[in-house]
């Protein structure tokens, strides 16, 4: 049955499911459009897309469906320290050894480029999407309002009460409320979450959701660890208006990614992920794997030099089929994983969600 939340109202959704953003090419535009066809919001990851790719993805879902989209970028980040010499020749050396098994040649000197996000954000503005969220904090006052005025829904990502407390006081619409079991890059932008001990910041989705909830007035969305019906009940009971999905889309026939990294999901277990900064230098979870357990998180170079530095690699290693050295990103409820298309995962959300519901309310 139809479930109606604040957010399916407002985006004339039948489901209170939304497809997270994952950059890096998961969410294509096949995925995007048949999450948004069951009834969902699937989104587009375009923080390391340039504008034209942008705009190309979004015109081949429009091309499958008609049905909502959103977009997510990064929020723009002070450029980081230029780390001393001998840390950099160190992580250099590191990632060499990979080259070397990978057939590749030594890597140069990761360096900054460009700031592109006022690029990136007109395109996304053209978009047709009809919500945007960011991830690493807040953007500036002016790409909030232009995103206003395009009649967007604007949500920001928070891994703790007072990371949502000031996404509000900055006009978002709605938080994404991050559990410390989510796949993918960690969304924390609040004062010492970025030290390399980030343990602290770690709360789990069933703390964190109903802590957010009664700690601001707009709809919430519960991410972390959800991976079927059972999951979104029990983040509707927690007040949270829908949920936001990562892990469980990775292993449906349109996600983009590796099949190398979609059977690392499917053979996990709920005790082999990690957060690390090895593969970009910001905290985020994945599969462990040799790259993770060689590089300690002190040893990364800050984002986003890291993830320059070690973008040949992954990129070597998806083409080769090498899992050791990818960043396989997923939650910590791999054991729900499953192969199908996106309608069938959809399909069975909702059949699951119904069946959670009635259960709890007393129905056979």
């Amino acid at each position: 049955m139809p479930l109606h939340t604040t957010l399916t109202r407002r985006l004339g959704l039948s489901l209170p499911i939304v497809q997270a953003p994952m950059a890096g090419g998961a969410d294509t535009a096949d995925l995007v459009a048949a999450v948004g066809e069951a009834g969902g919001i699937g989104f587009i990851g375009a923080a390391y897309l340039t504008p034209d790719q942008i705009a190309e993805r979004a015109k081949a879902i429009r091309a499958r469906t008609a049905r909502p989209f959103g977009i997510n970028l990064f929020a723009p980040l002070p450029a980081p320290a230029t780390p001393e010499a001998g840390d950099m020749a160190a992580a250099v050396a590191r990632i060499a050894r990979y080259h070397a098994d990978l057939g590749l040649p030594a890597p140069g000197t990761p360096a900054l480029g460009g700031d592109g996000f006022a690029a990136q954000l007109a395109a996304a503005l053209d978009s047709g999407a009809a919500a945007f969220s960011f991830t690493f904090g807040i953007p500036p006052a002016n790409a909030l309002a232009a995103i206003r005025a395009r009649g967007m829904l604007l949500m920001g990502t928070a891994t703790g009460v007072d990371e949502a407390v000031a996404l509000e006081r900055a006009g978002m619409d709605a938080v994404i409320a991050q559990g410390a079991e989510a796949g993918g890059h960690r969304g924390s932008f609040a004062a010492g979450q970025e030290e390399v001990d980030f343990a602290a910041g770690l709360v789990g989705t069933m703390a964190l959701v109903p802590q957010v909830v009664d700690a601001v007035g707009l709809p919430v969305l519960a991410s972390g660890g959800i991976m079927d019906g059972r999951g979104i009940a029990a983040a509707l009971a927690l007040g949270a208006a829908g949920v936001q999905m990562g892990t469980a889309f990775l292993t449906c026939a349109e996600a983009g990614i590796p099949e190398v990294h979609k059977q690392a999901i499917l053979d996990a277990r709920e005790t082999q992920t990690r957060v690390t900064r090895a593969f970009s230098g910001r905290p985020a979870r994945g599969i462990v794997n040799r790259v993770i357990e060689d590089i300690p998180d002190g040893a990364a170079l800050p984002f986003p030099l890291q993830n320059t530095l070690t973008r040949p690699m992954r990129t070597a290693a998806a083409q080769q089929g090498r899992a050791e050295f990818l960043s396989l990103w997923a939650g910590q409820g791999v054991r729900l994983a499953r192969r199908q298309t996106a309608a069938a995962l959809m399909g069975r959300l909702a059949d699951e969600t119904d069946a959670a519901v009635r259960r709890l309310s007393g129905g056979a």
